[in-house]
């Protein structure tokens, strides 16, 4: 994660004046050993003769005393100086206490001490500086302390507790042996000592100021450097994480599209893409919950994984859509390929019924090509590989791609077609058994597109979705519901209803309760005269457009529940007294006289609505055999090809003007 990146930058505020202090004091422990380190060997020469002058004055055994201890002193400081730098870290200090910066401080200052304290024995050479050996002494003290001033400067404890006790021991013997002049050259000591304290003290300030700023400079261009690279490494997270899919790590849509064009341009020409799509996921999201719907997504990207497949691309586009490039394949290998990916979807998962997963599979082979085209075809393939059922896979063909191009055609036209007047609305009457005019008629697009001939409603209605015509198409229709509405008033026949049909798309994405209530109330219509005919795809979702449905209702539009008993929601619906008519679906009708099973449900769901006091509709009515079935199961709504075709505006007009045979009559 990103939060676990810590850098300068990072640090607690307390934390950097700290190691800035500590890094100073570092520089001057380790000046301040360079220093002594040439100034102890000077120091050794003047202690050398100081003792020469010692045995030619008489006083040889006090000068060779003073010179083995000074000797044995210089040693140890030595010694020191040559100990390895301290750590600023405690546990190397735990390990070695000759590794801490306090301890090696106070042994620098304790041998520059020391050493001051022999040198303050000088007075002992020299009778306490009342010798005729007192001139020499007093320079070669006066000299020693002022070289340890100038080789002391990074540290002014250092020179202090050297130059203290040797020019103190001047000081006391010289006013303790009286007169005027030694009284005079203490006082000039005093002056001398002080000068060179000042000197020290102000040494240690201006190389404090230099260190500090040589160390903030480099803790800075440290920061900066790692700043730098902790960028570095954002950007590198940044790049994968747009490039890949954070649940299952592969590469996502935009990555494999990337990739994808670079093998491409490698100049391999053969390619294979394959599109999976998971059959069954939705369901296992609405049972199981989204965190479970997680789990599986990420072990089908581990099965996919798992597949040898050699050199290939392997990417989640989204939602349960997974995909495969591969830069050459033969048909066989990959036909073994997409069945083999179809096994592994289908072994069972834990936590998931046996069974309740699947893969459906597009295939696309061929030579380079577009890429956008290339996907556009495995697209259209795992459309068709889906509308054939679970757990197959399709190879797309010139059959695909003939309509895939048509569907190109249909998606360029439709917006043009939609202004310029050239789709029309058909009507289909709905009968009431014993009524010769219709109870309602239903509003159904039609197109005849100039090159590819009738397109079905469905497919105008999932273009206009995709090209984002939704609304306008929704109130064309509307439109010419209304148009009707209007020249069925005019001509006497105000109890005729009209009913449009609403798709799953347009129920949840548009205002459709605003959009026809605003439009009917522009015109001067009763909202009751309209029936909004609803899809039970649209009403699984019932709750997401429930305010919508409530609100039409409300108004008095009536609700409709469409193709009653394919979908999966149609009893939670009445149940909530969502609906005030149902139409059981075609597909329960086209053989109802010879299955009693769908004579038994047709009967039910007639039953049923009539507890509910629900309008029932039987649409799908093609012969005089289904006619005459529904009616003995109870039905009292009719619509169907043996009853009534659609037709244009006109033609239906017509139509109630002039027809009076009942529609008992078609028996």
């Amino acid at each position: 994660m990103l939060s676990s990146h810590r850098t300068q930058f990072d640090r607690p505020v307390a934390e950097i004046p700290y190691q800035l202090s500590a890094q100073i004091v570092l520089d001057q422990i380790a000046e301040i050993k360079s220093c002594v380190r040439v100034a102890i060997p000077v120091n050794m020469m003047l202690g050398v003769i100081n003792l020469l002058v010692a045995i030619k004055s008489d006083l040889a055994l006090y000068g060779i005393v003073w010179f083995v201890v000074s000797l044995t002193v210089n040693l140890v400081r030595l010694y020191v100086c040559y100990l390895p730098a301290p750590d600023i870290g405690h546990a190397s200090c735990q390990r070695s206490p000759l590794r801490s910066i306090a301890v090696q401080r106070y042994l620098i200052w304790a041998g520059a001490l020391l050493s001051g304290i022999v040198w303050a024995g000088v007075s002992i050479l020299c009778a306490g500086y009342t010798a005729p050996q007192t001139l020499f002494y007093l320079t070669v003290v006066c000299g020693v302390t002022a070289g340890a001033v100038t080789h002391g400067t990074p540290d002014a404890r250092t020179p202090l507790c050297f130059i203290l006790p040797a020019l103190a021991s001047v000081v006391i013997c010289l006013l303790a042996a009286g007169g005027f002049e030694r009284t005079c050259i203490a006082f000039t000591t005093i002056v001398y000592m002080a000068a060179l304290s000042r000197s020290s003290i102000r040494a240690e300030k201006t190389f404090k100021t230099l260190s500090r700023a040589k160390n903030e400079a480099t803790t800075n261009a440290a920061a900066l450097s790692a700043a730098h690279d902790h960028s570095l490494q954002i950007i590198d997270i940044m790049r994968y994480r747009a490039t890949h899919d954070d649940l299952t790590g592969l590469l996502n849509r935009p990555g494999f599209i990337t990739e994808v064009e670079e093998h491409m341009k490698g100049g391999r020409d053969a390619y294979c893409l394959m599109f999976i799509d998971l059959d069954g996921f939705k369901a296992v999201n609405d049972v199981y919950g989204h965190r479970k719907g997680d789990q599986v997504l990420i072990e089908a990207a581990r099965r996919l994984q798992a597949q040898p497949s050699g050199e290939s691309l392997l990417a989640r586009m989204g939602g349960d859509e997974f995909a495969i490039f591969l830069p050459v394949m033969a048909f066989q290998e990959a036909t073994d390929l997409a069945q083999a990916v179809i096994s592994a979807m289908s072994i069972h998962m834990d936590g998931v019924d046996t069974g309740a997963l699947g893969a459906s599979i597009g295939i696309v082979m061929g030579l380079r090509a577009d890429l956008t085209d290339i996907l556009a075809c495995a697209d259209e393939a795992l459309y068709a590989a889906k509308n054939g059922g679970r757990n197959r896979y399709h190879v797309f063909d010139n059959d695909l791609r003939e309509r895939l191009e048509m569907r190109r055609d249909l998606e360029r036209d439709l917006p043009r077609h939609l202004e310029n007047g050239s789709l029309d609305v058909w009507f289909q009457p709905i009968f009431a058994l014993g009524q010769t005019l219709p109870n309602t008629v239903e509003a159904l697009l039609r197109w005849r597109h100039p090159q590819h001939g009738w397109i079905s409603p469905e497919n105008v209605v999932r273009l206009a979705a995709i090209n984002g015509h939704a609304e306008p198409l929704l109130r064309f229709v509307l439109h010419r519901a209304s148009q009707l509405l209007e020249a069925l008033d005019q001509a006497n026949l105000k109890e005729i209803k009209v009913a449009i049909n609403i798709s799953p798309r347009e129920m949840a994405q548009l205002s459709v309760d605003t959009i026809i209530l605003d439009h009917f109330e522009a015109l001067g219509l009763a909202p009751p005269l309209l029936d909004v005919e609803i899809t039970e795809e649209t009403a699984f979702e019932v709750k997401a457009v429930q305010h919508k449905i409530q609100s039409l209702s409300k108004a008095g539009v009536t609700i409709s529940l469409d193709d009653f008993g394919v979908g999966y929601s149609s009893l939670e619906a009445l149940r909530h007294r969502r609906v005030d008519r149902i139409k059981i679906d075609r597909s329960f009708v086209s053989n109802i006289t010879r299955s009693p099973e769908d004579q038994h449900l047709v009967s039910a769901i007639i039953d049923y609505g009539r507890k509910f006091d629900l309008e029932v509709v039987v649409e799908g009515i093609e012969t005089r055999e289904d006619y005459m079935m529904i009616q003995r199961l109870g039905g009292h709504l009719f619509q169907g090809y043996h009853l009534a075709r659609p037709v244009p505006e006109s033609d239906l007009l017509d139509y109630l003007r002039t027809r009076e045979v009942r529609p008992a009559d078609h028996r």
